[in-house]
């Protein structure tokens, strides 16, 4: 039985292209732009789509709530009509840059707070969903494997990723831990390459509490503004590869 994953990464957010930005995109087949809500700026989205053809990898918008200061990690109260704008102006823009730059736009994930209270909140994925549908019907949109953005782009008629993170551990109803608690983020990079390939291949992982639950693997995360992201990428990579994992972007599968 073959298997297929995608790796994508959150790019664009330190305000430049960095040299971290610009290394792990040898390694990976999907790019999350940041779309200067949460971090970056047009100068940056330009730049990184255009490293992104450079390198054969797709380009995708991480749109996310107007929150420089908390890193677009904090949740805020905002209508359904607000929501529904937000998503459209940073997808779009970014939607519109990729076409100058002769390329299109193959996704849309949404970044930090935004995503993990989509990954609950059934009526703001289905806000999502309809937002980036009604951009373009052929996005792919990427959420959290298991949740409420599965069921809404069922729901809606986009194509979806289920998305597993490498470096995050799972709480045991599939969610995210919060970063505010111990044993949230991982950094043993011998273990998170282990348990993406379990993901993978078995379709499950292991809680923090230490059950196992079933995941759906199609997209791995990987953070691109981690220091240590450009090593563990390549070695991630690599493994795969040698499990006989294929690597290609949603879009292609």
């Amino acid at each position: 039985m073959a298997f297929f994953i995608d790796i994508n990464c959150d790019l664009g957010e330190g305000g430049t292209l960095t040299g971290s930005d610009e290394s792990v995109m040898p390694f990976i087949t999907s790019a999350n732009i940041a779309c200067g809500f949460h971090a970056g700026d047009p100068v940056t989205i330009e730049k990184t789509i255009r490293s992104a053809m450079k390198h054969n990898v797709a380009v995708g918008a991480h749109p996310g709530y107007p929150d420089r200061e908390g890193f677009g990690r904090r949740k805020m109260a905002m209508s359904s009509d607000e929501i529904r704008s937000l998503i459209l102006y940073q997808a779009a823009a970014v939607k519109g840059m990729a076409e100058a730059a002769g390329t299109r736009m193959i996704h849309v994930k949404p970044h930090g707070a935004l995503y993990n209270t989509a990954a609950t909140d059934y009526d703001l994925s289905m806000i999502i969903s309809r937002a980036v549908k009604e951009l373009d019907s052929s996005l792919v949109l990427i959420g959290l494997s298991g949740s409420q953005m599965a069921r809404a782009a069922r729901e809606t008629g986009l194509a979806f990723a289920a998305e597993v993170f490498a470096d995050r551990s799972y709480n045991d109803d599939g969610t995210l831990v919060s970063r505010e608690m111990p044993g949230a983020v991982l950094h043993d990079t011998g273990l998170m390459i282990r348990r993406v390939i379990r993901m993978i291949t078995e379709r499950t992982v292991e809680t923090l509490s230490g059950k196992t639950i079933a995941i759906e693997a199609d997209t791995v995360c990987i953070h691109g503004d981690n220091e240590s992201a450009p090593e563990f990428v390549m070695r991630l990579a690599e493994a795969l590869k040698a499990e006989g994992i294929i690597l290609r972007s949603p879009v292609k599968g």
